[in-house]
C-alpha cells in the first residue's frame, strides 16, 4: 500500500505527485513527527502547478521507482504547492540564497526533523548535468552527512539561521525626499534595453511595479524619456510573442531579448498587474492597443479563467495555466506553418506577414505568433486580420490544452478586482467595474472563515491555510480603490477592518513593518518581512499605500503614522537599494504629493456623476477621489471638512496636504485642475 498521502490534497499541483512512487506528505505535523521519531531529515519539494523544471524533475526522478526507493529510505518527503503557501517558501528561497545559490522552482531543500534547513539547491537532473550533480549522488551525500557528521550539520544549522533572523530584521535608516525619487528614476532609467525594452538582457520580465516607478517619475518631473521607456516596454509586450494574440493574456516572462519567445505559463498576477498598468498609462497616451490588449486578456480572463461558482452566479479565478501540453514546453500555442495555411487558405500571406510565419519557423522550427516586426498599430489592419485569429483559435482549441492550476488565492483575486476596477475607469467600461464587485464579494464572503479572518486558498470547495500578509494588502487595497469607484462607503469599512486586523495579526513591534505570516500561523521556522518587489508587490509597500490612501479619505491621523513607520523601517540608507522597492516609493510619493479630489453633491444628479467620472479618469494616479453627500459630515482632521456646494450645483475640490483650491462647479475646468502636477 503506497504512504503517498496527497491524494486528499486539495492543491493541483500537489495532486500531479499523488501518483509518485515518491511516499510525500503535505507540510504539517504529522510529516515533521515522522521524521523526529525515525531521526531522518526532511527532503523538502516546492514548486506549482505551472512550473517547467518542476515538470521535468517529476518525470525524471519522482516517477522513477529506484529514484524513490532511495528517497522513502533516506528522507521524510515533503511536497508544497509555492502558491499555497507562500510563507514556507519565503523562507526556504531565503535559505537558499544564505547558501550562495540563486533561488527559483523546483526549490529542493534539506531540513532538520524541526524544519531548519542545512542545504539545498533547485532542479537537479537525474544523472550528472547541467553543472550540477545528479540526484541520486545528492541524496546519498545528504543522507551519509547527517547520520555521520551531526556537528557539520548543526553548524550549517546556526549559520542559516542567524542569516534568516538577520534577514528578518528591515535595514532602515534611510529618508526619502523627492530629489532622492529622482535619483532612483534616473538609475532605473539606465538599466532600460533601449532598443527592446524592458531591462537589458535575457530573460525578459514584464516588471510591472518597476516600470510603474518609471511612469510615475514622467508624471512627477515631464520628461520624456521616462515615457519612452515605458512605451516601448509595454508596446513590445503587447507585439511580442510573450502575449497571446489568438487567445489573449501573457506569458510569465519572455526567455529572449525581444519578447519573442516566452515561458508559456500564464499567471493570474502577471495579468492582473499588466491590465492595470496598461489601463493607466492609456488614460494619458489614448493608446488604442493597450486598449486592445486589455480587452482581449480581461475576455480571456473570463473564457478561461472562472473558478469556484457560487449559487448566486458570482466566482473568483483561478490561478494560472500550465507551460506544457501533452509532455512539451509551449506545444499548445506554436505553430507549423502549414497548419496557418491549412486553416487560412488563400488569406495565409496576408496573415503570415503580420505575424512573422514563415516555413522554417522562429522558434525551434516552429511560429510563435508574434507582430515586433509590424510594431506599428492600424486599425484597419487589426479589423482586417480579426476573423483569421478568429479561425485559428477555434483549431487550437481541438488540441488538448494545457493543465489549469483551479485554486483561487485570495492575493492574486486582489490584484485582478484592482486591474479590473482601474481598466473599467480608464476604459469607460461599467461591466467591467460590475466584474470586479461581483469578484470582491465572491472572496471577501467565501474565504472568511468563521473567525472572521481571511485564509488564503480555496480550491474543490475547500477553505484552506492562513492568510498572508499579501492576502490583506491585495484585498485591501482592492477594498478602496473599489471605494473610490462607487462610493459604497461598505467597501472603505471592510479595509479598515482589515487593516486593523494585520495591526492586531502581522505586526513587527520591535523592529517594526509587517511580517509575511500572522503571529499564529503554525509550523514556521522564520516569519519573512517582504519589503522588495519581486513578481508580484512587496506586500508591505501594498500596505504603506493602503493606509496613505485611507489616511487622505478619511483624515483620520493613526493611517498616516502608521504608514510613516513603514517609510522609516524600509528605506534603506543606499539610494540604489530603493530600486527593489518602487511600491513603497509610490506610497510615499502618494502621502507627499498627492491630492484629495472630493465631489460634494446629490448622487443621483447626473452632474456629480459627470465630476466623479473626470476624477477617477485623471491620468495622474497620485490622487484619492471622495464623495460626499450634501450635508454630509468629513471628519475633523480631513482637509475638506466643511466643503459645500456652490450656488446649489454639485462641486468638486482638489486638495493637496492641508489646502484645497477653489470650488470647481464645470467637469472642463476640473480636468484643467487635474493636468496641473501636484
Amino acid at each position: 500500500m503506497s504512504e503517498n498521502r496527497l491524494a486528499q490534497e486539495t492543491s493541483p499541483y500537489l495532486r500531479q505527485h499523488k501518483d509518485n512512487p515518491v511516499h510525500w506528505q503535505a507540510w504539517g505535523d504529522a510529516a515533521f513527527e515522522a521524521a523526529r521519531e525515525r531521526d531522518l531529515p526532511i527532503l523538502l519539494s516546492i514548486g506549482y502547478a505551472a512550473c517547467h523544471w518542476c515538470h521535468v524533475m517529476a518525470h525524471e526522478s519522482f516517477e522513477d521507482p529506484d529514484v524513490a526507493a532511495e528517497m522513502n529510505k533516506r528522507f521524510i518527503n515533503i511536497k508544497v504547492d509555492r502558491e499555497e503557501r507562500p510563507d514556507v517558501d519565503s523562507i526556504y528561497q531565503t535559505a537558499l540564497q544564505l547558501l550562495g545559490e540563486h533561488g527559483g522552482w523546483p526549490l529542493t531543500m534539506f531540513l532538520t526533523p524541526d524544519g531548519a534547513p542545512f542545504w539545498g539547491g533547485t532542479y537537479f537532473p537525474k544523472v550528472p548535468g547541467f553543472g550540477r550533480p545528479g540526484f541520486g549522488q545528492v541524496l546519498r551525500s545528504i543522507s551519509e552527512t547527517y547520520s555521520r557528521d551531526k556537528a557539520r550539520i548543526a553548524d550549517n544549522v546556526t549559520a542559516i539561521k542567524d542569516g534568516l533572523d538577520k534577514a528578518m530584521v528591515p535595514v532602515g535608516g534611510g529618508v526619502l525626499t523627492l530629489t532622492l525619487l529622482d535619483e532612483v528614476a534616473a538609475m532605473a532609467l539606465r538599466l532600460i534595453d533601449t532598443e527592446f525594452g524592458g531591462t537589458a538582457g535575457a530573460p525578459k520580465f514584464p516588471q510591472p511595479m518597476f516600470f510603474r516607478l518609471l511612469w510615475n517619475a514622467h508624471l512627477r518631473t515631464g520628461h520624456s524619456a521616462y515615457s519612452d521607456a515605458v512605451r516601448l516596454t509595454l508596446d513590445s509586450i503587447c507585439q511580442g510573442g510573450i502575449y497571446d494574440h489568438l487567445g489573449g493574456g501573457f506569458a510569465r516572462y519572455s526567455t529572449d531579448e525581444r519578447w519573442l519567445a516566452p515561458h508559456f505559463e500564464k499567471m493570474l498576477y502577471d495579468n492582473a498587474l499588466l491590465i492595470e498598468l496598461l489601463s493607466d498609462v492609456a488614460l494619458t497616451t489614448r493608446s488604442t492597443l493597450y486598449a486592445r490588449r486589455v480587452e482581449e486578456s480581461i475576455t480571456w480572463l473570463l473564457r478561461e479563467m472562472q473558478a469556484e461558482h457560487d449559487g448566486d452566479g458570482r466566482f473568483a479565478f483561478a490561478g494560472a495555466l500550465d507551460a506544457d501540453s501533452e509532455g512539451e514546453e509551449g506545444r499548445f500555442y506554436v505553430w507549423d506553418a502549414d497548419e496557418i495555411a491549412d486553416v487560412l487558405g488563400a488569406d495565409v500571406d496576408r496573415f503570415a506577414k503580420q505575424y512573422d510565419v514563415t516555413p522554417d519557423g522562429n522558434w525551434e522550427n516552429k511560429t510563435i505568433l508574434n507582430r515586433l516586426r509590424t510594431m506599428d498599430w492600424d486599425d484597419d489592419t487589426e479589423h482586417a486580420m480579426a476573423p483569421l485569429r478568429d479561425a485559428l483559435l477555434a483549431k487550437r482549441a481541438e488540441r488538448i490544452r494545457p493543465g489549469r492550476d483551479d485554486k483561487v488565492l485570495a492575493d492574486w483575486n486582489g490584484l485582478v478586482i484592482a486591474a479590473l476596477a482601474r481598466a473599467a475607469i480608464a476604459f469607460d467600461r461599467p461591466d467591467w467595474a460590475a466584474l470586479a464587485a461581483d469578484v470582491f464579494d465572491w472572496v471577501a464572503s467565501h474565504m472568511t472563515a468563521a473567525d472572521g479572518r481571511l485564509r488564503h486558498s480555496m480550491c474543490n470547495g475547500r477553505l484552506q491555510h492562513p492568510a498572508v500578509l499579501d492576502d490583506y494588502a491585495n484585498m485591501s487595497r482592492a477594498a478602496v480603490i473599489m471605494y473610490e469607484i462607487t462610493g459604497d462607503t461598505g467597501y472603505l469599512e471592510t479595509a479598515i477592518r482589515w487593516i486593523d486586523g494585520v495591526d492586531a495579526h502581522y505586526h513587527d513591534p520591535e523592529s517594526g513593518g509587517y511580517f509575511m505570516a500572522a503571529a499564529d500561523t503554525p509550523g514556521l521556522v522564520a516569519r519573512p518581512k517582504p519589503i522588495h518587489d519581486n513578481a508580484q508587490p512587496a506586500a508591505n509597500g501594498i500596505i504603506a499605500e493602503v493606509l496613505v490612501r485611507l489616511y487622505l479619505m478619511t483624515g483620520e491621523p493613526r493611517f498616516r503614522a502608521r504608514a510613516q513607520s513603514l517609510f522609516d523601517t524600509f528605506t534603506p540608507t543606499a539610494p540604489q537599494n530603493n530600486l527593489h522597492q518602487p511600491t513603497l516609493l509610490g506610497a510615499w510619493e502618494l502621502l507627499n504629493r498627492g491630492s484629495q479630489i472630493v465631489i460634494v453633491g446629490p448622487p443621483a444628479d447626473p452632474r456629480t456623476a459627470e465630476l466623479i467620472r473626470h476624477a477617477l479618469a485623471t491620468p495622474n494616479r497620485l490622487s484619492v477621489v471622495s464623495r460626499i453627500e450634501p450635508g454630509q459630515t468629513l471628519p475633523d482632521g480631513h482637509a475638506a471638512r466643511g466643503k459645500t456646494m456652490v450656488d446649489g450645483q454639485p462641486t468638486a475640490y482638489v486638495c493637496i496636504g492641508p489646502t484645497c483650491g477653489l470650488p470647481i462647479t464645470e467637469p472642463d475646468h476640473l480636468i484643467k485642475a487635474l493636468e496641473r502636477p501636484a
